[in-house]
């Protein structure tokens, strides 16, 4: 079993390194408390109006609502170009693409919570998950792309990221300081990543126990929340593909092990996941007394009867740093399943820890290259 403490209870000792990632709430709050005051006190003494309103505009509009695929003001005559979204069933797909989906609805009231150096945002809703029945926040970023005019009867490829640590009542990836969002924007300007919307959803209903991201009898329908509740939302907001061909995954530690899962358990909804640090087997308490239920939701068990099946092709990246442990597990499962269908890939992030600023890291100097090989990126319209 694996070592996975989760404060304030007893779930996976494992990710007591967790605990070091940036949260982005509370310590969020003081932090920008304290980068204000500085900023501010530094344009005093030197006069430089200029700089601090620019790192002010870091935290300008917090709270505002958002709206994700509404274009700037464009020159007169380009508004035929950028109409709001219709709904899927509405109008043709002008790229000629069946695979596109424009959103569905209903949509969701955003707000922003953070907004980045190149001007886009992250903003945060409250899901109701129609399926599970479960209630919680969800974190979303659009690419600028997203709201480039030419793309605005694309879809685009969705990144679920996934958290370690409690995943409640927050989600680490939707913080600023870890720089996902950032490392995917300077991938796409290289020519390196396809331009994601990143999803960030809770993973647990509270931070007592670690629930695996799976229905445990008895307990919150997590997995139908990440499976089912949260593709069904990012439909109903954003442009996105139709096919598995544009959804995947991206986690640390549990959240890895939820994403790998998942993909796993769905290679007919989901194609890829990069996974960082270790995670392999569930091992939530919760599971006592459920063996059967348990063994469904093991990667190793779906990943044999997906070989058994021959297919669909599924993709594993893994991640581990180099000053971590967990690297045995991820070979031996290497070793043992990544064949047939089951396509698997282990990076070492030299000097790396368990913790997401080094996963960001490993995702940069290759990871990122590797899943945008993957997946489908979005279509311009010609012209």
């Amino acid at each position: 079993m694996h070592q996975h403490p989760q404060p304030p209870a007893p779930p996976r000792p494992h990710e007591a390194e967790d605990s070091q990632y940036p949260q982005p709430q509370r310590p969020g709050r003081s932090r920008r408390r304290i980068w204000i005051a500085a900023v501010v006190a530094l344009a005093l003494l030197l006069g430089a109006g200029g700089f601090a309103a620019w790192k002010l505009d870091w935290f300008s509009g917090n709270g505002d609502a958002v709206t994700f695929g509404k274009q700037s003001p464009s020159p007169a005559g380009s508004e035929k170009q950028t109409p709001a979204a219709p709904a899927a069933s509405a109008s043709p797909t002008p790229t000629g693409d069946p695979d596109v989906q424009m959103p569905s609805g209903p949509k969701s009231d955003f707000k922003q919570t953070t907004k980045l150096d190149d001007g886009t945002i992250i903003a945060k809703t409250r899901l109701a998950g129609a399926k599970s029945g479960f209630e919680g926040d969800v974190w979303v970023w659009a690419p600028k792309e997203y709201n480039d005019p030419k793309y605005a009867k694309s879809a685009f490829p969705v990144l679920i990221a996934l958290p370690g640590g409690n995943g409640y009542p927050n989600n680490y990836w939707a913080d600023r300081s870890l720089g996902l969002q950032k490392a995917i924007t300077e991938g796409v300007q290289a020519g390196t990543s396809l331009p994601f919307i990143v999803i960030m959803p809770v993973l647990n209903p509270d931070n007592k126990y670690y629930y695996d991201g799976a229905d445990i009898p008895g307990q919150p329908k997590m997995g139908t929340w990440i499976a089912e509740d949260v593709p069904d939302f990012t439909r109903a907001n954003f442009r996105t593909y139709k096919s598995r061909d544009g959804w995947a995954f991206m986690g640390s530690s549990s959240g890895a092990f939820v994403g790998m899962k998942t993909l796993l358990q769905y290679p007919d909804r989901f194609k890829a996941v990069i996974a960082s640090g270790g995670e392999i087997v569930p091992d939530s308490p919760l599971w006592k007394g459920h063996q059967a239920e348990m063994d469904a939701n093991n990667p190793e068990v779906l990943a044999k009867k997906l070989i058994d099946s021959k297919g669909p092709e599924v993709y594993i990246n893994f991640q581990i740093g180099t000053k971590e442990s967990g690297k045995e597990r991820m070979t031996k499962f290497v070793q043992t399943y990544g064949k047939g269908p089951v396509k698997t890939t282990i990076r070492d992030i030299q000097n790396g820890e368990h913790n997401g600023w080094h996963y960001v890291r490993g995702m940069k100097e290759g990871s990122l290259e590797w899943i945008s090989k993957v997946l489908k990126g979005p279509k311009p319209e010609a012209g």
